[in-house]
């Protein structure tokens, strides 16, 4: 068994950078789809694609199995997390009106959510629920995975074992692609929030 499994992070939506869990599903913008169709230009390597059901992810991977005769599925685990009352809310809104609540997620995401948010161990654990089944159904494939920041730190974590305090010490890109590899004996982590073609701003 030889699996490699690429996450590649979705494009700038529409409105820019903001909070956006499940509940706001903000289609990509132009930018967006500039910046996807980058990260994913030359020879295609995947067999198959992956998508969250948002339309931030699902329209584009939609387009490049289009554009290559790539089957696409859907798997709605991969939904980015629940931001709860966070949701809509900018950085720098949250940091003007609601500092000590930002500053107190960022040292403690898992004890210091948003209110209403989708606790991190249970969105930690079908982030990986998702990855061991891809690991399971698809056999000497490469997979691309079309998801989220919090989908591929989550991922990231599982992999490498690293706890849910620590996730959002990563920064995950706009269109980058972070690689893992497994074989009946191993998973590892390959590289972390590449951009293959450098960034387009």
């Amino acid at each position: 068994m030889s699996l490699l499994i690429d996450y590649i992070r979705h494009g700038e939506p529409i409105g820019g950078s903001r909070y956006r869990g499940s509940a706001i599903d903000d289609p990509l913008s132009e930018k967006g789809w500039a910046q996807m169709k980058h990260s994913t230009q030359g020879e295609i390597p995947w067999t198959r694609i992956i998508s969250s059901p948002l339309s931030r992810c699902h329209a584009f991977a939609h387009w490049l199995g289009e554009q290559h005769q790539l089957p696409v599925h859907i798997e709605d685990d991969l939904r980015e997390v629940g931001f709860g009352s966070w949701e809509g809310e900018t950085k720098q809104t949250l940091l003007a009106n609601r500092a000590d609540e930002f500053h107190a997620f960022y040292a403690d995401p898992v004890n210091q959510r948003p209110e209403g948010a989708e606790p991190l161990d249970k969105f930690g654990q079908r982030c990986a629920y998702v990855f061991d089944q891809l690991c399971k159904t698809y056999l000497d494939e490469h997979l691309l995975v079309v998801a989220h920041a919090g989908v591929i730190r989550a991922t990231f974590g599982h992999v490498t074992q690293a706890p849910a305090s620590s996730w959002y010490r990563a920064d995950v890109s706009n269109a980058s692609i972070t690689r893992f590899a497994v074989t009946d004996k191993l998973r590892k982590l390959v590289h972390f929030n590449c951009l293959p073609h450098g960034p387009l701003s």
